[in-house]
């Protein structure tokens, strides 16, 4: 096999680049401790199945949850049933509670975390009333915890279309936690990611957004464990971090800035936001679609952290924040292309196939960008059989070195 790999350029024209050998990384002997790492995990498709948008979901269960498996054993946990997995994007409501069920099986199984989403989405009326919203989210909490599964509430677009003031949110958000059994962890989606969500938490402005985040945990900080946080705004997330009341975590989903944002004040190298400086909030735990893509390289960084080499960490994390950005660059709902893509040339999945043909949103150019940072940053896991389908990919669309 080549010990090189083949780029494309925008313009159609190629070049190539040495292929990095394996990295060697060593899976944790026990859990990770200096971080909560949570990774938001994709879905893996049947090949065979009818995988054109608008048609149900039809899982290959073997590879989607081998997956899984692969993140318990570098240390990580697992997120699950949120938007990395296509939620709103062709995961339908179904497949979603069969997903929920059988991941919450392989976390009882591995011993490991597992946090899956709580929305509205199994409602198709696009208007609904807020009681309505109330038992939606309800409804989905109940089977999240049925399973024994950490719930997460995700935004729902249901309360972004009919709120009209930050008191709705508060009611809905009152409402639903009162009714949780177990602590859950808030999200906060940004239109980034999904462009129904403007507005969210009764502003436009994340300022006066995040002090209804703070309020709502703030009413009774027991019922809430964390909050991920998907603004792609290191700022922002420094701001409500240092205002969550103690024992409440703040879950970076900030693909864009993670490094520094989960080293904090122990990895001063590395660039994130001023804190304040009385502040006993120096870090955020992690909650990525990103570590799904990365998990061997995230899981050697945090044991790093772990033996308080902070060098190590950012020497091994720092050359994957530049694959993120790729991976989440605009239009960044189209991400998690990138994150099944990269799970294909690692060998997670047997082919380069999406639920509801999205497999389909981004360009060559742009997963050839993926695969010389990935390279770069040592994200190949088996570097031979990534150059290898990598390869193939580019012959079947007619290009040829």
């Amino acid at each position: 096999m080549s010990d090189e790999l083949t780029l494309l350029a925008a313009d159609g024209s190629v070049s190539s680049a040495v292929l990095n050998e394996v990295p060697g990384f060593a899976k944790p002997t026990g859990g990770l401790r200096s971080r909560v790492a949570f990774a938001a995990a994709h879905v893996a498709p049947l090949a065979w199945a009818d995988n054109t948008p608008g048609q149900p979901a039809e899982i290959d269960w073997d590879a989607t949850l081998a997956f899984r498996r692969s993140v318990y054993s570098w240390g990580l946990g697992v997120a699950d049933a949120m938007d990395t997995a296509q939620r709103n994007m062709g995961l339908d409501a179904a497949a979603v509670r069969e997903l929920i069920a059988r991941s919450a099986q392989v976390a009882r199984e591995e011993g490991g975390s597992v946090a899956v989403g709580v929305n509205t989405d199994h409602i198709d009326d696009e208007i609904i009333s807020l009681e309505q919203i109330i038992d939606g989210y309800k409804s989905q909490l109940h089977h999240a915890e049925e399973h024994g599964a950490i719930p997460v509430f995700m935004a729902s677009r249901h309360l972004a279309r009919v709120a009209e003031s930050t008191d709705d949110y508060r009611r809905v958000y009152r409402a639903v936690l009162d009714a949780a059994t177990t602590p859950v962890v808030l999200h906060w989606l940004g239109t980034a990611f999904d462009p129904q969500l403007g507005g969210y938490f009764g502003s436009t402005d994340w300022r006066e957004a995040s002090q209804v985040v703070v309020d709502i945990i703030g009413e009774d900080p027991s019922k809430v464990s964390g909050i991920k946080m998907s603004l792609l705004d290191a700022a922002a997330e420094v701001s409500v971090r240092e205002r969550l009341p103690e024992g409440v975590r703040m879950y970076t989903g900030d693909d864009f800035n993670y490094v520094g944002l989960i080293g904090g004040a122990d990895v001063p190298q590395a660039e994130q936001p001023e804190r304040a400086a009385d502040t006993d909030r120096t870090h955020s735990d992690a909650l990525l679609g990103a570590f799904a893509a990365i998990t061997p390289v995230a899981s050697a960084a945090i044991q790093a952290l772990d033996a308080g080499d902070a060098a190590r960490y950012y020497e091994l994390l720092a050359p994957t924040e530049a694959l993120s950005r790729q991976v989440f660059a605009a239009p960044t709902f189209y991400y998690k292309t990138g994150v099944a893509f990269l799970a294909w040339l690692n060998g997670h999945q047997p082919g380069f196939q999406m639920v509801g043909g999205l497999h389909s949103a981004r360009s060559l150019p742009h997963l050839s960008r993926i695969v010389e940072l990935a390279n770069a940053a040592h994200a190949l896991e088996d570097p031979t059989l990534a150059a290898q389908r990598w390869h193939d990919h580019l012959r079947v669309n007619g290009v040829t070195a």
